[in-house]
């Protein structure tokens, strides 16, 4: 398979969970609630992981900032991971694991997307803002 469209799958499949799991933070799903009062951020971390959630899933999807969006990706699910890991445990509310897993895959993916583009590390670091 060409590396391209490999990417391009890897790119989605960060998108697709993080997009999808936008809908449950928004919306004050019952799970993000539980989850986030648990952590001590609700409402606020849970609105906030979801924007920067969503920031990401833009960026990555832009060509020319899809190692800056798989950089804030990857930072939000190793606070995923880690809250998993210290607080939460890797079953919430029985869900057999599957948040856990999902954010072990984007952050695989992450890291993958940002191996991609290392090239192009040095020219994120020269932003001017």
């Amino acid at each position: 398979m060409n590396n391209k469209i490999i990417f391009w799958i890897v790119k989605l499949v960060v998108v697709v969970i993080l997009v999808q799991t936008l809908f449950f933070k928004f919306t004050g799903a019952e799970e993000s609630i539980y989850i986030f009062t648990k952590l001590g951020i609700e409402p606020f971390g849970r609105i906030g992981s979801g924007i920067a959630e969503l920031l990401a899933s833009i960026l990555i999807l832009i060509p020319r900032t899809t190692l800056l969006g798989a950089i804030v990706a990857l930072g939000t699910m190793l606070g995923a991971i880690a809250s998993h890991l210290f607080v939460l445990g890797i079953e919430v509310q029985n869900d057999g694991g599957t948040l856990f897993f999902l954010a072990l895959i984007t952050a695989v993916c992450s890291c993958y997307l940002i191996f991609h583009e290392r090239n192009k590390i040095a020219d994120l670091l020269k932003l001017k803002i």
